[in-house]
């Protein structure tokens, strides 16, 4: 994430937690995403949904990594209408109190994969493995302040943005606490962990963006980071995020990151090198625990097929003497057979 340009202002609203008018940009999303790990019992999850009411559906979904190496993941596609709630398919967000309390439940079926890497082909994967029922019930705390909003001109008012570029018009971030019971199949999971939400609205293509790395993670209830390293669609990378530590959120104003690969161009580590604003300087290195492959793809207006990649790797994070849990997703274009990212040398 990077820093408001000069003449321009971000703008965050408790109204924002709510559902925003659509306007006309057919390819109209608002999304609302959390994540949660316990470090304890080593089992975590996200859980994401976009409605897209200008298309009339929503997408949602629901990965939960288990403690030996399985996940649990559904994704689909629900019928909505208008842009009132972010309830589909059995997924919902609830605001209790905006910015600080949230609620998500789900109640439906989970496809339960013994090798996550087969949802690389998701009909075969849906074809070989048992869907089984799932539940889950998480209380959501924000323990940081809100990071980012909508960035508007000085007078307030909106950026024009054209939406068949765009990713999001508006987007904010923030580390919490949850807890609460989720369930796979008859296996039960009480959590108490840490995680991080975000939320963005605007138009949205996935394909967007060339390629990103997006490593959010806790090492407790007062330590934390959000590493972004972007494609600039020009060779480059932008660099961001935020550390979270005493109290307030340090952004980040260098970020590398080196990772190792399998043979399917997957992550399986990463080193990062971190400076901040305020003059602090972090190493951490992260172990993917368990990784599941996602893809979205859309035919271009002039007929073109594209592919967007992306990796979901449930990562043990170190920092010095800290141990934390977290998540490292990848997005990569596949161009040519190859995320074009990792091509580039990221």
């Amino acid at each position: 994430m990077a820093k408001t340009p000069e003449g321009y202002k971000t703008r965050l609203d408790p109204v924002d937690e709510y559902p925003h008018e659509p306007g006309d940009a057919k390819n109209y999303n608002e999304s609302m995403y959390f994540n949660v790990f316990d470090p304890a019992k080593k089992t975590g999850g996200w859980f994401r949904i976009g409605n897209r009411p200008n298309e009339n559906y929503a997408e949602i979904s629901v990965c939960i990594y288990l403690p030996d190496g399985r996940v649990a993941f559904t994704f689909g596609r629900p019928a909505i209408e208008g842009n009132r709630e972010m309830s589909a398919g059995g997924l919902k967000v609830e605001v209790v109190e905006p910015f600080k309390r949230l609620k998500v439940t789900f109640a439906g079926k989970a496809l339960l994969l013994e090798r996550p890497f087969e949802m690389a082909d998701p009909k075969r994967a849906y074809r070989e493995n048992p869907s089984v029922p799932c539940t889950v019930e998480l209380d959501y705390e924000g323990v940081s302040p809100m990071y980012g909003g909508e960035t508007v001109k000085a007078d307030g008012s909106s950026l024009e943005i054209d939406p068949e570029k765009s990713f999001a018009k508006a987007h904010y971030e923030q580390h919490c606490a949850a807890r609460g019971v989720i369930t796979v199949g008859d296996e039960r999971f009480e959590l108490e962990g840490f995680g991080l939400r975000d939320k963005s609205w605007g138009p949205r293509h996935w394909q967007a963006i060339d390629w990103y790395r997006w490593c959010p993670m806790n090492f407790g209830r007062d330590f934390g980071m959000m590493l972004s390293v972007i494609g600039d669609g020009k060779g480059g990378a932008r660099q961001g995020g935020m550390v979270f530590r005493d109290g307030i959120y340090d952004l980040i104003e260098e970020c590398v990151i080196e990772s190792d690969w399998d043979e399917n161009d997957y992550q399986t580590a990463l080193r990062a090198r971190v400076k901040t604003e305020a003059g602090k300087e972090y190493q951490i290195t992260g172990k993917v625990l368990s990784l599941i492959p996602l893809r979205n793809r859309r035919t271009a207006p002039d007929g073109t097929e594209l592919h967007t990649r992306i990796t979901e790797g449930m990562t043990e994070y170190r920092c010095g003497d800290l141990v934390g849990y977290g998540l490292s997703e990848y997005l990569d274009q596949i161009v040519d057979g190859a995320p074009n990212g990792r091509k580039l040398g990221y």
